[in-house]
């Protein structure tokens, strides 16, 4: 197993850790937030920054902060909390064409959070991966909501195809940041492996 950036940072104080792991959550769920005020309004399903937010989370944090970050995401728009794109929420808005993939953004953050965890951050091609597969977790679940809503003959037309190309460029991007950063870490002394 290897250490997420998140556990390189943890403090080694016990009395710190809870507040440590309350202050992740918070601040991935602020920034996935943030990246889905950018947002562009193309038909039932916005154009946004939160798939990129979501796999970045995923494998700062690994498969269980990664996914409790997202869960309390989802959480914090369904009470009414403005986080959802364009400043939505509610529980209306998970029931709609954008709630498959706010809900498939938990097990994706978990997928590739387990994989960062083995290792899959620390190269650009298994970065890039892992990221590939936790948006395939992202589209099974966000299609199969938009198809039972719009007709499965329209979810590829509206829920796929105008989002990949976008995807893509996220996921090389991402890739690119991410085996940089441990590469940073290494000459620093930083990068060590555990279990």
């Amino acid at each position: 197993m290897y250490l997420t950036y998140a556990d390189h940072f943890r403090p080694m104080d016990k009395q710190r850790v809870l507040l440590y792991e309350l202050t992740l959550l918070l601040i991935g769920s602020l920034f996935i937030a943030l990246t889905a005020q950018v947002s562009i309004r193309i038909g039932p399903v916005p154009i946004t920054g939160q798939t990129m937010g979501v796999l970045l989370v995923g494998m700062l944090y690994g498969s269980k902060r990664g996914a409790a970050t997202l869960l309390l995401y989802v959480i914090e728009g369904a009470a009414g909390l403005p986080v959802f794109a364009g400043g939505t929420s509610g529980l209306t808005v998970l029931a709609g064409p954008t709630g498959g993939y706010l809900v498939g953004f938990i097990p994706a953050a978990f997928v590739v959070g387990w994989l960062a965890e083995r290792g899959w951050d620390r190269s650009f091609g298994l970065t890039a991966v892992a990221m590939l597969i936790g948006n395939a977790v992202i589209y099974l679940f966000g299609l199969s909501r938009l198809g039972f809503l719009l007709g499965y003959e329209n979810m590829l037309a509206y829920g796929f195809l105008p989002f990949w190309p976008g995807d893509l460029l996220k996921i090389i991007v991402a890739a690119g940041l991410l085996p940089a950063g441990w590469k940073l870490l290494d000459k620093l002394g930083l990068d060590q492996r555990i279990g």
